[in-house]
């Protein structure tokens, strides 16, 4: 965490080859929690990672794992992934006929619920069940690939969350995933984020993990400083 920014590398763009080792460097550089995004080729065109993955970095690491489920139904899947090891699990709002019993759910398994939130679907989706979630995640992509350009149109949906998260006096932290680079991750935190999920400006073959945790942070001080 710097200046109360958690950062949430997301493994969708490690090197699987040798991705302990990319864990590994993504905890020593100062990563609060690791991501993990899954895919089922249904909610969006691409099938990504299961539970056998997400059981494996449980394994290596102690940190936070966020389990992004880019999935239909995934009520019927909640309880396999809080077993392989899961700590948050965040559900699409777009995704969930009964949001309310599925929140209920993880709480139940000791587990932190999050709802994420595609660009174009309004805050105000989340305004019955707001008080009872421990994160919003808003995409600031369209979900299903890393690499992609931030959209700064939802930058005003941040803002108007934080406006009802502060105002009602609730606790839920709001996540920015996609498209956050040392150029994104500034106004994403002045909008009102306090967890950014960032991919391929963490693992790429430009520079270390350690070198890209470090840009990021930079910028982020930046930002806490008034720069």
């Amino acid at each position: 965490m710097i200046n109360g920014v958690k950062l949430a590398p997301s493994i969708l763009s490690a090197d699987l080859s040798r991705l302990g080792e990319q864990v590994r460097e993504a905890a020593a550089a100062g990563a609060d929690y690791i991501h993990i995004d899954v895919m089922d080729g249904r909610f969006v065109p691409v099938i990504s990672f299961g539970t056998p993955l997400v059981a494996a970095v449980r394994k290596i690491t102690e940190l936070t794992l966020d389990i992004h489920l880019m999935i239909e139904e995934p009520e019927r899947h909640i309880g396999a992934f809080m077993d392989a090891g899961g700590d948050i699990i965040n559900v699409h709002v777009e995704a969930c006929r009964h949001l309310h019993r599925v929140v209920q759910e993880v709480h139940a398994r000791g587990k932190r619920a999050g709802v994420c939130l595609n660009p174009v679907t309004p805050a105000s989706a989340l305004e019955e069940i707001l008080g009872e979630l421990d994160q919003v995640m808003v995409m600031a992509v369209n979900p299903g690939w890393s690499g992609q350009r931030f959209i700064p149109e939802v930058l005003p949906k941040v803002e108007r969350l934080r406006r009802m998260i502060d105002g009602a006096g609730l606790a839920a932290e709001i996540e920015v995933d996609g498209g956050v680079t040392p150029e994104t991750a500034p106004g994403a935190v002045s909008a009102g984020a306090c967890v950014l999920v960032a991919a391929s400006a963490v693992f790429n073959d430009r520079a270390s993990v350690a070198e890209n945790m470090a840009q990021l942070k930079k910028a982020l001080a930046k930002v806490r400083e008034g720069a």
